[in-house]
């Protein structure tokens, strides 16, 4: 699924608080595709291999363009092997791997890398897992110790598995009031059934409770051996540098009893449609698709233009249908998902409650025509030019190289054909995406999944031809029963585990006392830094890094936020793709980047306006002058409070603190234009001048990657250049 985040749009007044929010659209492919690149050659970097003598796989690339080096170790472990009542285990297991390890502290370890001015991180996905780090030449040593200990010894301490659960079961909250993440959960569901690829990455609330240190130890005991894991060494640094240090690094990590993998297949397509109920919303997410093929598989490129075609990058049918010549959403869009098993190919869009019968019936028939009629040489050779035009921006840098090599290698492909994909694009022809559409594409026994409110279109169904449907409301979802209904509670027997129910956990309807709404509001006033010095402050001045993983690959973005009381705010960014300038100032705004000056899109703009909003010393201060609601809602955690502020000039934001301390955990709102909570949790709390803040933020918004923001330095009240919020001419 494609996502871009529209940077920073709120970072300004979130630095106040300590939390940098982005503003969230989805990157829609055009019809239209992006003018090609003049074709030419593409010159891989040169590459070694060698396996070590304990079987860990090591790739060198060469690539002197820059002084730097990436770092990427796979394992050959993720989300299909959970065990069947442990869904999440290995996307916890990967988050705690820079946590700790036996002997260094999560601290320690940020502060090494930080040291170095290195970038370090993990995760895991359906069939893997990984370790990633950047670092300069001169560090490169630093760099493979600190991956080879995350790998060997973490230390999985009980503080920090309880951490991280605590994150993982928010960030949980706020995907299951996302229709489009319950929309992709229940998708492939239904495509891969019981099959490993069915089952949600990150676990549900009843399983990601469940997990228990011993299951993290197990799970990475089992897995994690030099013999199941591949490390790429990629950028200034010659095949002797990269195996010698691999080996100095590696060589002791021993091998894992892993067994041999017994490949399931998932079930044939069926048709089924499947609405999940979410009464009072205003857009109906739609998934149309069913069961792939496997990334290693011959026909992998010929099917990957032939889902171009239908909704990518340089033809895209549907956005031309549903977008240009309809006008019934925003954007279409058509991926294939390759996996090591298996695969599956996707429509997605959303559209409004009363057009979602038309919008249903228009991507199928849009299947059924690339399955029937010949596709035009225009629309392959668009197809085809994005491909081998966007190909050389993704080995531009060591890190992106690094990916390549390791899906390369990963994949069982052969690493030839990274020199050889322009040709290999080209060679595919119009008989070729006719083969593979009329073998690999089922328009008669699609999985169809609407997410929305079923009372405003169940109606248009029928008439649009799709009669049978199973309408499920999103309380009742449960992931692990066959008709995806949550059973109703009966007494668990003794030994027995409990059904993995799809659902979040209702707060107690009990109304806390009216008089204690202001008394927790002076404590957070209080744990802030007290009402005077709140008032005192002028102005802000803080220089943040901002770390997200987009398409795979982690990216840091350095901010300046200048913030000058009541109403001017700017973020300057440095991003990939140039310097980034956001301003809101007396009500204005605008933005400056690689086109110039311009002011914002509606949606970006009232994402600022909602983030000036939520600045805690403003909103603060309003609520004890009284001009903003505050009142105590319930809460199920007895440590923890929650306060809502409501004013009719702003939208509505809880704060969740600490009863003990006061100090405020998270933030949790609902950002513009999009449907869903979003939930900021803060931590790392240090004095400046008096006032607490914390250093360091995760933030959480429906269908965006997890952004982390870690601040470097914060300054009150000091002298801000002028005309710092002036819209250039």
């Amino acid at each position: 699924m494609k996502r871009i985040t529209c940077l920073l749009s709120a970072i300004a007044c979130a630095v106040a608080f300590a939390a940098p929010v982005t503003a969230q659209v989805r990157n829609w492919p055009s019809e239209r595709p992006p003018r090609p690149l003049a074709a030419h050659d593409v010159k891989f970097p040169p590459y070694a291999v060698k396996t070590l003598t304990n079987g860990l796989e090591v790739i060198a690339v060469s690539h002197h363009e820059q002084p730097a080096v990436s770092l990427r170790l796979i394992v050959r472990a993720g989300a299909a092997q959970d065990p069947e009542n442990r869904p999440g285990l290995a996307s916890l297991s990967a988050t705690l791997l820079d946590q700790g390890t036996t002997s260094k502290s999560a601290e320690q370890i940020a502060d090494a890398i930080d040291s170095i001015g290195g970038a370090l991180g993990t995760g895991a996905g359906s069939d893997l897992s990984f370790i990633n780090a950047v670092v300069m030449k001169d560090s490169l040593n630093v760099g493979l110790d600190l991956v080879s200990d995350l790998a060997q010894h973490p230390a999985f301490a009980s503080e920090e598995i309880e951490r991280q659960r605590q994150q993982l079961l928010s960030g949980l909250r706020v995907s299951y009031d996302d229709p489009e993440y319950l929309a992709n959960m229940v998708f492939d569901r239904l495509v891969y059934g019981f099959h490993p690829y069915g089952k949600p990455q990150t676990g549900t609330p009843s399983t990601v409770s469940a997990i228990g240190r011993d299951d993290l130890i197990a799970f990475h005991k089992k897995w994690f051996g030099a013999n199941n894991a591949i490390l790429a060494i990629v950028g200034d640094v010659t095949p002797e540098e990269a195996f010698g240090g691999a080996e100095r690094a590696f060589g002791g990590w021993v091998r894992a009893q892993v067994e041999a993998a017994r490949p399931t297949d998932p079930p044939p397509p069926t048709r089924r449609l499947v609405i999940i109920d979410k009464p009072g919303a205003v857009q109906t997410e739609i998934r149309v698709g069913h069961i792939g093929i496997a990334r290693r598989s011959n026909d992998y490129m010929a099917l990957d233009l032939a889902v171009k075609i239908l909704g990518g990058e340089g033809a895209n049918r549907l956005h031309r249908v549903l977008r240009t010549e309809r006008g019934l959403t925003y954007g279409a869009s058509a991926d294939m998902n390759g996996l090591k098993q298996a695969g599956d190919i996707v429509a997605e869009t959303n559209t409004r409650s009363e057009t979602t019968g038309e919008t249903l019936r228009l991507i199928v028939d849009e299947y059924w025509k690339l399955l029937r009629d010949r596709v035009s040489e225009r629309e392959l050779s668009g197809a085809q030019d994005y491909l081998t035009g966007a190909f050389p921006l993704t080995i531009e840098t060591p890190s992106q190289i690094a990916l390549q090599i390791l899906n390369a290698v990963f994949y069982g492909l052969n690493l030839n054909e990274l020199q050889t994909y322009r040709e290999r694009v080209d060679a595919v022809s119009v008989d070729d995406i006719q083969r593979v559409a009329r073998e690999y594409l089922h328009p008669d026994r699609l999985t169809i999944v609407l997410v929305g409110d079923a009372a405003s279109f169940v109606s248009q169904l029928p008439g649009a031809g799709f009669d049978k449907f199973e309408r499920i409301p999103a309380a009742d979802l449960d992931l692990s029963a066959a008709d995806l209904r949550r059973k109703p509670a009966t007494p668990a027997a003794v030994g027995r585990v409990k059904p993995i129910a799809f659902r979040t956990i209702e707060p107690p309807s009990v109304e806390p006392e009216a008089d204690s709404s202001r008394a927790l509001l002076d404590k957070v006033i209080t744990a802030k830094g007290g009402l005077k010095r709140l008032k005192a402050i002028r102005t802000v001045r803080a220089e943040a890094v901002a770390r997200v993983n987009m398409a795979g690959e982690d990216r840091s973005i350095a901010t300046t936020t200048s913030i000058e009381y009541p109403d001017r705010y700017r973020v300057d960014a440095e991003t990939a793709a140039g310097p980034l300038v956001q301003v809101y100032a007396e009500g204005r705004y605008w933005v400056r980047d690689d086109r110039g000056v311009n002011e914002p899109s509606p949606e970006v703009r009232d994402d600022i306006k909602g983030s000036v909003q939520r600045d805690l010393v403003p909103l603060l201060l309003r609520a004890a002058a009284g001009k903003v609601r505050v009142r105590e809602e319930a809460i199920e955690n007895p440590e923890q409070a929650a306060l809502a502020f409501h004013a009719d000039d702003m939208a509505p934001v809880t704060l969740v603190i600490s009863r003990s301390s006061g100090l405020v955990l998270r933030q949790q709102y609902r950002p513009a234009a999009t449907e869903g909570l979003a939930v900021d949790e803060y931590s790392d709390y240090r004095s400046v001048d008096g006032l607490q803040v914390p250093f360091k933020a995760i933030v959480r918004r429906p269908g965006a990657p997890l952004l982390e923001r870690v601040i470097r330095k914060l300054e009150y009240n000091v002298a801000l250049p002028p005309g710092l919020f002036t819209r250039p001419s």
